[in-house]
């Protein structure tokens, strides 16, 4: 218990710093959008899977990288089917009504759909109460996507 709320007074404590200054609508660092991995593969691997330079898609502002020319194809003919929630930031943020940063290994499909979350301790909370942070967070997505 003592450690998840550390955990979660450290995220509020980045998210705020953050929320400071205006962000992408997709969560990307200098790896790419989603830290350089595939969104794709999340669905077929079942698993994060880090791609590659030379199988990149600039979509969205953003440069998304794949692990198989396959996954880079169908990420492009569906994007709204592949491409994370929220662009990729971290759906409990998004349900407070701010925008954070997300860990690849932090993930999950809901109603096939990717989400995205800080980190796992940050995802233990969202996932206790994962519907009505989903509502909330769709909720605020079209006031913060450009903020």
């Amino acid at each position: 218990m003592i450690k998840n709320s550390l955990y979660l007074l450290l995220f509020f404590a980045v998210s705020c710093r953050e929320a400071a200054s205006p962000k992408p609508a997709v969560y990307s660092t200098a790896e790419g959008a989603i830290n350089g991995y595939d969104a794709v593969a999340y669905f077929i691997e079942g698993k994060p899977v880090k791609g590659f330079d030379s199988l990149s898609f600039t979509w969205n502002d953003a440069q998304w990288k794949f692990s198989s020319q396959s996954n880079l194809d169908s990420f492009r003919n569906n994007t709204s089917h592949f491409a994370p929630k929220y662009g990729g930031y971290c759906a409990y943020g998004l349900s407070r009504n701010y925008k954070a940063q997300t860990s690849p290994d932090a993930w999950s499909i809901v109603e096939n759909q990717l989400y995205l979350n800080y980190n796992k301790e940050v995802q233990v909370e969202w996932k206790k109460d994962m519907d009505n942070r989903i509502a909330e967070a769709d909720k605020n997505w079209p006031e913060i996507s450009d903020r």
